[in-house]
């Protein structure tokens, strides 16, 4: 699991460069899966169901404004590991000047006009009733950190474009168990309550920014950039928008599916339906881990190799990632079928809660193995800088099928319908991914070396 130099990117076996890219990827994600998991099981046990219903309402904004700098991050490092592959190093120094600067802009003003409509924004997104107390309290102090969290997702995906996997995973780890940490002191142990909560989640993002901030000063990057870099250009500026416009357009859609989702299992079954969706949302990145660690791997080798015109090697690494994250989605998503009530029963002692949970968690992943294709796929087209299909590839799954089959559904089986529009959307656009992609590798991946 040694780190690999950006050019060992063209020339490693697709396999086993692969695995040693998306094992660290798969690791960081699996901790930080596992600490929002836990972080709300002690959330619900030390504070309450209706924290974690709390959490759950604030969770899309804050996410948005962080997903400003993870988009930024993306379509920046798709630029940085093209541009290496094509020995282009001084575009890859001002494209990574250029992502500090928009990070910067973007994320700073986005967090101080959350909090301006602090009031209009936690109702919006289901913290209704009993919910809205606690979800105004961890949402300000939330807000504090989330610019500090832009900068971290964005180091992040520059550090593994440069082909650092390792130091990427550690980045993800020390938020992750920073949290819980800072958990069991302001929650358990100072008795803060949501606040608690929330300064603990905020202070792992500055423990992991410390971390990236040191990394790129030291001698593992590459990337030694000046005050001349940090100067907007507006080729690149123009070329990071396009390309982390599919990433923030895919997180707009995450937390307009929350709010939507949100507002209408409230209508439904009220708390007990919103708490639910929470446990089955902190599932979510659980389950799909493997599938979101290969996908991180697989990225930056299809950019470098497509940036050096090896496309047999990216075919290679398109079918070879497809595969792996199928299988390893399959082993992953019969564990779920089999235990989602002692899952369940992780969370919270609710029995209302405890009874509705299971099925709707079944239903809600009950088309995870064949994810891969829809995931990767996409992620194939922003990798490559086709920002397009690329945007349209990641709307087909909640945007263009899940919204518009979670209203339809319910008119003919109520809430369940919502549920049943999870299988649904997945299927439907993992079909649309696999035509695209099929035609891309027929048409355009034919080696010209």
């Amino acid at each position: 699991m040694a780190n690999v130099s950006s050019q060992d990117l063209g020339n490693e076996p697709i396999g086993k460069l692969l695995i040693r890219q998306a094992v660290p990827a798969s690791i960081g994600i699996l901790v930080m899966s596992l600490n929002i998991l836990v972080d709300t099981i002690f959330v619900g046990n030390w504070i309450g169901s209706i924290a974690i219903a709390a959490i759950n309402v604030v969770l899309p904004v804050s996410f948005f404004i962080a997903a400003l700098g993870m988009a930024i991050g993306i379509g920046g490092s798709s630029i940085i590991s093209r541009a290496l592959g094509a020995d282009n190093t001084v575009k890859a120094l001002k494209t990574f000047g250029n992502q500090l600067t928009l990070t910067l802009l973007f994320t700073v003003s986005f967090a101080v006009f959350g909090l301006i409509f602090v009031d209009t924004l936690i109702p919006a997104f289901g913290g209704k009733g009993n919910i809205f107390e606690p979800a105004k309290v961890y949402y300000e102090i939330i807000l504090y950190g989330v610019p500090i969290l832009g900068f971290v997702m964005m180091g992040n995906t520059v550090i593994r474009a440069e082909g650092k996997p390792k130091f990427a995973m550690y980045a993800m780890l020390i938020p992750s168990v920073g949290n819980l940490v800072l958990d069991y002191i302001f929650i358990n142990i100072l008795g803060y309550g949501m606040a608690g909560a929330a300064w603990a989640t905020t202070g792992s993002y500055i423990a992991a920014f410390l971390f990236i901030f040191w990394y790129f000063l030291s001698d593992n990057s590459e990337l030694k950039i000046n005050l001349s870099h940090f100067k907007l250009e507006k080729s690149i500026v123009s070329e990071i928008a396009s390309l982390g416009f599919v990433t923030l357009t895919r997180q707009a859609v995450v937390s307009v599916t929350f709010l939507l989702v949100n507002n209408a299992l409230f209508r439904f079954g009220g708390e007990t339906s919103v708490t639910a969706y929470a446990i089955v949302g902190r599932m979510m990145m659980f389950v799909l881990f493997p599938v979101f660690g290969i996908t991180q791997g697989f990225i930056p080798i299809a950019g470098f190799n497509y940036g050096a015109e090896k496309y047999e090697r990216v075919k290679e690494s398109i079918y070879t990632a497809i595969k792996y994250a199928t299988i390893l989605g399959t082993i992953v998503f019969i564990g779920l079928m089999f235990f989602p009530e002692i899952i369940t029963r992780l969370f919270t002692t609710d029995a209302d809660v405890i009874r509705i949970t299971p099925n709707n968690m079944r239903w809600a992943f009950a088309a995870v193995p064949i994810l891969a294709l829809q995931l990767i796929g996409a992620a194939y087209f922003q990798a490559v800088g086709k920002a397009l299909p690329a945007l349209l590839l990641t709307l087909t799954r909640q945007a263009i099928f899940f919204i518009p089959l979670m209203y339809i559904l319910p008119l003919y089986f109520g809430e369940l319908g919502i549920w049943m529009a999870f299988p649904i959307s997945d299927v439907l656009s993992t079909i649309v991914t696999g035509y695209f992609l099929n035609r891309e590798i027929k048409k355009t991946l034919v080696d010209k070396r």
